[in-house]
């Protein structure tokens, strides 16, 4: 039924030969894809993503499972290399496709270097808009205003470099999209308490059934964390689930002026 709505919605839709198409898949609920992704990978000659089983598991969940010689393991360890590979493809005349493992690809995901090699050899890529988190959390933290906001994506994993980026957002006058995994969360929490009492909206699980959004104070985050460990994080804490993602209420005492300065 989806892939027949698919076909019906983006069949007209020109889809060039030799072009690498960039599709946004869901970040935790399979609901979340659009009908034109679902034809772009019905469609395609390949499949280059970031892990083949996971994007495996998630065709054939859409009834679009692949001969493994279709997929095509393009990651953060490979991805200079693997790019070469499906050059050659699109030179061929192959539509191929990547994915990584959930929502949109090439954003604190592996993809950028992929796309800006096939640009570099003169080959279209051709972007498919979807599921992202990072838009996903700003809906629902109204947090973004007129000022806008700053995806800053993960913090460094070294102590004293995350404390002085910690610090560096008390002069942003924008609101600030931070990602982090769970075995990391408490750590940055004890960075973060920096910025006193700005306002973080805490999302995990955005999507998933156990979704959960929370607004902290930053000077609070880490006590707050080590309160709902027992329940909310508890499970972060045994088997990591997916990043959280934080939104950072901006600085009002900070002038957007400040920029242009």
């Amino acid at each position: 039924m989806a892939l027949n709505a698919a076909r019906d919605a983006a069949a007209a839709q020109h889809y060039p030969q030799g072009a690498l198409y960039v599709v946004a898949t869901p970040i935790g609920n399979m609901a979340d894809i659009t009908l034109r992704a679902l034809h772009v990978l019905k469609l395609v000659d390949a499949v280059a993503c970031e892990d083949t089983r996971h994007t495996q598991g998630l065709l054939r969940g859409y009834g679009l499972e692949r001969p493994g010689a279709q997929l095509l393991a393009v990651h953060q360890h490979n991805e200079a290399e693997a790019a070469e590979g499906v050059i050659a493809r699109l030179r061929q005349g192959q539509r191929v496709a990547y994915a990584s493992d959930a929502g949109t690809p090439a954003v604190s995901d592996p993809g950028a270097r992929l796309v800006d090699a096939v640009r570099a050899a003169g080959l279209p890529v051709v972007p498919l808009p979807g599921a992202s988190s990072v838009t996903a959390a700003l809906s629902v933290a109204g947090i973004v205003q007129e000022t806008g906001f700053v995806f800053a994506g993960f913090l460094p994993t070294k102590a004293a470099e995350r404390d002085a980026a910690a610090l560096a957002l008390q002069v942003e006058p924008r609101t600030v999209v931070l990602l982090e995994a769970p075995h990391r969360i408490e750590a940055m929490a004890r960075s973060l308490a920096c910025l006193g009492e700005r306002r973080i909206t805490v999302c995990r699980e955005l999507t998933k059934q156990f979704e959960e959004i929370d607004n902290v104070q930053a000077s609070g985050f880490a006590d707050w964390l080590a309160e709902a460990g027992q329940t909310v994080w508890g499970c972060c804490r045994s088997a990591p689930q997916g990043t959280v993602l934080l939104g950072l209420v901006r600085n009002p005492l900070i002038s957007l002026d400040r920029l242009v300065q």
